[in-house]
């Protein structure tokens, strides 16, 4: 079996640099593995059959050894984009795949308002997933706050694990979407609430945590008020594609790639169903306002700009009563498409 390969790789590495060097303890054995060894170790733990969670894990266990275990595991395993994997915590804020969307899906808990994220396994509503990240609606005043973190139960901003936050406006319309760490070099946070850092045990490197603006939703009134699609509209500052796997990990901020401007993708009335309808291709059974999809829309500041407005980038709807799929494909990341999809719980008068 490959994996056992790998161990087996592994321990002949150990035994050499027993052979050569003082008594050490077990973490500076492994650490001080030949990098040619160290690379292969790793690359047949990436071979073996992880394709999906939960054996994905294996290679995440890889990169918790230590730094150069971390570094290793870093070159030999692919950001979301080529890859079509989710691995490290950091890939939640990297470009989704081109060709096809990453399935996930959301679970929602009326009682104490907070939402799962899950990436599904199946296409079945009884798929338990890999969990991704969750957040929290709480009340400031006139507005509505949804907190955004990696662990299910430290769903606040003084959390290791905060990620960012959706708020919305007083009428529950149009919402801001904030990262907790800079979209790119010199960006300024959008308040002055005291830094934060995620665990030093986590994947994604320590960086101060804050708020920074990196996207607007909006919900505009349609004419026919609730015998009429409401009308959506995004834009956002996505990761840039262009940016290296390696440098993202390591945090060297992209610079700004201009903004990222999506619509909803208008429905078509259905004679027969007597209803608007939109093809999400069997992801979603359930008729619900909060239904949606997001194509790219063209610049109106950049009158020569064209743009794909067919491909769905983001689609989210209604599966059963608290289970809504959520698939998203780049330019978009699991944070951001995570954050639009909470803005549909939060409208109000745009629901009307």
């Amino acid at each position: 079996m490959p994996r056992q390969a790998a161990a087996a790789v592994a321990a002949e590495a150990v035994m050499e640099v027993e052979e050569v060097g003082e008594p050490e303890d077990q973490e500076e054995r492994w650490a001080r593995l030949l990098p040619e060894l160290l690379s292969e170790v790793v690359r047949r733990v990436e071979a073996s059959g992880c394709e999906r969670w939960p054996a994905r894990k294996d290679v995440v266990s890889c990169a918790c050894v230590c730094r150069r275990w971390r570094e290793a595991a870093v070159a030999v395993v692919r950001p979301p984009a080529e890859s079509g994997k989710i691995t490290f915590p950091s890939s939640l804020k990297q470009p989704g795949p081109r060709e096809s969307p990453m399935q996930c899906f959301i679970k929602r808990n009326k009682k104490n308002s907070t939402f799962f994220l899950y990436l599904g396994f199946t296409n079945s509503p009884m798929d338990k997933g890999k969990f991704l990240m969750a957040a929290r609606r709480f009340r400031r005043g006139p507005h509505t706050e949804y907190i955004i973190s990696l662990d299910a139960e430290g769903l606040s901003q003084g959390s290791h694990a905060y990620m960012g936050k959706l708020r919305s406006d007083f009428w529950g319309t149009n919402f801001k979407i904030y990262d907790s760490k800079p979209p790119y070099d010199g960006a300024k946070a959008s308040s002055s609430g005291s830094s934060r850092r995620f665990g030093s045990r986590r994947i994604s490197p320590q960086v101060s945590a804050g708020n920074y603006e990196v996207g607007q939703i909006s919900y505009k009134y349609n004419l026919l008020k609730s015998r009429g699609p409401r009308r959506m509209y995004c834009t956002l500052e996505c990761p840039s594609t262009q940016e290296t796997w390696d440098n993202a990990l390591k945090t060297k901020f992209r610079k700004p790639t201009g903004p990222t401007i999506l619509r909803n993708k208008a429905p078509r009335w259905h004679e027969h169903l007597q209803c608007w309808c939109l093809n999400f291709h069997g992801r979603v059974t359930v008729a619900s306002v909060k239904n949606f999809q997001l194509v790219a829309a063209a610049d109106p500041s950049d009158p020569t700009s064209t743009v794909d407005e067919e491909t769905v980038l983001l689609q989210f709807g209604k599966v059963d009563d608290d289970i809504f799929t959520m698939d998203y494909r780049q330019p978009l990341s699991a944070f951001q498409a995570f954050a639009i999809s909470l803005s549909s719980f939060g409208t109000k008068l745009a629901c009307e």
